[in-house]
């Protein structure tokens, strides 16, 4: 403990910009997992003090407001594919860097960093940290995944991640011991450390003493070959990237650094996770983390596991769970031993409308890129309705931007373009060309085609179809008809990234929790999954192979200031670059929001303790459950 403080303040000394843990004095008593209890004494697993680094990351719970907890027990919880597993490593949320409830970011794996003008970045390992199987975890699994995966030009064809780039520039990546990693460019990387923390995470690190294996610079060719065979893959690379996803839970033979590790391989319908017996965390009260044993993992039907979760067959359910679900929840708490707590989505709309201004057909193509048109269309939704009938009045009309609890939020900007109003409407459409009508009212295009907007969808939300429905009505009293139409996610959205749709509905922006340190990459044009222009998106993503360049003044306007506000160290700039870019998505209507701060239930079995009462439901941050600590999480005995 001397030397660590020592180092601390060694650190404290040296660096402008440092992130470490919070100490609170030396370390508790610790105290052997009931689990590992028999394994200890048999000389199976060490003891806990030989299982945690030195510095382990001790979690005061009192602080935390959570009760102290028992370990043991499981719980389980449902996905609809085989494939949402990886949402096990969303939830479990072990990161280098991470979000605390407070949406800053804190050292998680990380004992912790230093960080020198966004441009170097400095990450120092716990001492004595191990992965899952008992083998050390050190700066070699970073050298490993730098310089034999990201630059191998047969695992990585197109190159390193893109996140670990800087205007094409890779980092300059050193070693300096067992313990330290440094990543290092010649201009700004604002991104790297929330790239870390994300809830599908950046991983620059793997385990490397298990991956050699599989991989044609360390393996025996002969042992390689037949363990390709062996897997029926087609060469090597295929067989690397089979077992090497950190992301997807699905190998059980990869270590990890989780608290929980899948066991059961894959096809299967039910997936089993036991505690991670080297984990890193530990409760003030010196018992390690995860206080749960094991966490089951059921394959279901989509459409069943609101009624699975009615039943009481779930532990701890958010996915596959929807608003219009809450009334059929709450109704069977009492009997399925459950509570339903309702957690507003960090959504900026829950439902938006997305005119796209790259599709192929150029009448709709110029209309869509009219910004009178995408306002009109936007004071065409009576947004006080759709709460009422679709939300009973328990969300709140907006526009698709940031929510109350962002520092960004403005009112104004919010209800910009929102007011129910027709006859204003009416005049814009006018204004913008539209003014003749055929006998039916509808409005007639500047070809003379009828005004009549597709709207594509996946169908996965029924609530999507209400509102439609209500729009649709709207819409009419200003000459404008509305059709649907719905195809499944991935002919979806390979028609939008393609030009083929007119206008897409989905959900809004994903963070809308935007603070200071968030990179403000969903308010400019910079990806094709940005459904209003995806293709601008496209263009930059593949360095101009693919896509179109983007050449209207409020997105070249918005491309330039994303461009600075990665360019520039300065706080303040960046405060009010945000600003800016937020203001001119609500002013230009790039997309058209509905309501944000919608409820969303979570089944919470009455055994299972420390989940939040009250909590934002976000992505990213968030990682949905990840932000409150599923660690602590235990059940009664």
């Amino acid at each position: 403990m001397i030397r660590w403080l020592g180092l601390i303040a060694l650190l404290l000394a040296a660096a402008p910009a440092l992130a470490v843990p919070a100490l609170a004095g030396s370390l508790p008593p610790l105290v052997e997992t009931p689990l590992y209890v028999q394994d200890v004494a048999a000389g199976k697993l060490p003891p806990v003090a030989q299982r945690i680094p030195q510095v382990p990351w001790v979690v005061d719970m009192a602080a935390e407001k959570k009760e102290p907890g028992t370990q043991g027990g499981e719980i389980s919880w449902m996905v609809a594919r085989a494939r949402d597993l990886r949402v096990m490593n969303t939830y479990s949320y072990a990161r280098l860097v991470g979000y605390g409830t407070d949406f800053k970011l804190h050292p998680d794996i990380l004992l912790s960093y230093e960080v020198q003008e966004e441009k170097v970045f400095t990450l120092h390992l716990r001492p004595g940290h191990k992965w899952s199987d008992g083998q050390p975890f050190t700066s070699d699994d970073f050298r490993f995944s730098w310089e034999d995966v990201e630059l191998d030009k047969e695992l990585e064809p197109y190159g390193p991640d893109t996140r670990m780039l800087v205007d094409g520039e890779p980092p300059k990546v050193e070693y300096p011991d067992a313990l330290t990693v440094r990543y290092s460019w010649s201009k700004p990387n604002p991104e790297f450390l929330t790239s870390l923390a994300g809830a599908a995470p950046l991983y620059i690190y793997a385990p490397a003493h298990y991956l050699k294996q599989f991989h044609k610079r360390y393996a025996d060719p002969k042992a390689l070959e037949s363990l390709v065979r062996q897997a029926g893959m087609r060469n090597w690379v295929a067989l690397y990237n089979l077992r090497s996803k950190l992301i997807d839970s699905a190998n059980p033979d990869l270590p990890v650094l989780e608290p929980w590790v899948n066991t059961t391989r894959a096809p299967a319908e039910r997936f089993v996770f036991v505690r991670n017996p080297y984990y890193h965390r530990i409760d003030s009260q010196g018992r390690q983390l995860p206080y749960l044993d094991r966490v089951i993992v059921n394959v279901v039907e989509s459409s069943l596991i609101p009624a699975k979760a009615g039943a009481g067959d779930a532990d701890l359910q958010q996915r596959g769970l929807r608003f219009d679900n809450i009334s059929f929840l709450k109704a069977g708490q009492q009997a399925g031993g459950y509570k339903v707590r309702l957690w507003p989505t960090a959504l900026g709309s829950e439902v938006a409308l997305y005119p796209n201004m790259n599709c192929n057909d150029p009448d709709w193509r110029t209309l869509n890129r009219d910004v009178r048109v995408r306002r009109a269309l936007s004071l065409a939704i009576n947004r006080d309705e759709i709460n009422q009938v679709v939300f009973f009045g328990l969300a709140r009309p907006s526009q698709n931007t940031v929510l109350p609890e962002s520092p960004y939020y403005d009112p104004a900007e919010a209800a910009e373009w929102t007011q129910f109003d027709v006859d204003k409407a009416n005049a814009l459409l006018d204004e913008a060309g539209l003014g003749n009508r055929d006998s039916d009212g509808i409005r007639l295009m500047p070809n003379g085609r009828r005004m009549e907007i597709v709207v594509e969808s996946t169908g996965e939300r029924s609530l999507e179809s209400d509102i439609l429905q209500l729009v649709r009505d709207t819409w009419a009293k200003v000459g404008v008809a509305l059709y649907t139409t719905q195809s499944q996610r991935d002919v979806f959205l390979q028609r939008i990234f393609s030009g083929d749709t007119v206008m897409s509905v989905w959900t809004g922006i994903d963070n809308a929790l935007i603070t200071p340190t968030t990179a403000p990459a969903e308010l400019a044009p910079v990806d094709q999954n940005w459904l209003q222009y995806p293709k601008w998106g496209q263009y930059l993503q593949t360095k101009g192979t693919a896509g179109e360049k983007a050449d209207e003044p409020f997105a070249l306007q918005l491309l330039a200031l994303y461009d600075e506000w990665r360019s520039t160290t300065d706080d303040d700039r960046r405060d009010a670059i945000t600003r800016e870019m937020i203001k001119i998505q609500s002013d230009q209507v790039t997309s058209i929001g509905t309501v944000q701060g919608v409820l969303a239930p979570i089944v919470v079995k009455t055994r299972v303790h420390n989940v939040p009462e009250k909590a934002i439901l976000s992505w990213d941050p968030g990682a949905h459950f990840g932000i409150y600590r599923p660690d602590t999480f235990w059940v009664d005995p």
